[in-house]
């Protein structure tokens, strides 16, 4: 099963590369009332955003390359790994976009990364 390690990292940076395009995506439109008409109103400016469309277009990649992954490896051992994303995207806010992390999302993320690596392991 190791042999499929970098398919299911592959999996992991496609699904949080497209998280990153598509929060770009929406931060950059105007802010829309949340609800039905306010979505359809702005419809348009949102699936017509480039970072959205190539958002989505990625987020279907990783899903076709997680289906491929799960076509070949047992679920148990796949699926921890998208644990991963999570620790990229918090590192991601962190970092670029200047979100607070506290303790407890700090200690989530060291969790994942420990159980990403005993499931790694067996």
């Amino acid at each position: 099963m190791s042999k499929y390690i970098p398919l299911i990292l592959f999996t992991v940076l496609t699904n949080f590369s497209s998280q990153v395009m598509l929060k770009k995506g929406m931060t950059s439109i105007e802010q829309f009332e949340v609800s039905l008409s306010g979505v359809f109103s702005s419809a348009s400016t949102i699936f017509l955003n480039p970072w959205i469309i190539f958002g989505a277009f990625v987020m279907i990649v990783s899903m076709t390359s997680h289906l491929v992954v799960l076509s070949r490896v047992e679920i148990s051992y796949a699926y921890p790994f998208l644990g991963l994303s999570f620790v990229l995207i918090t590192m991601w806010g962190y970092f670029v976009l200047e979100e607070g992390v506290n303790f407890w999302r700090v200690l989530g993320v060291i969790l994942i990364s420990a159980g990403v690596a005993v499931v790694a392991r067996t």
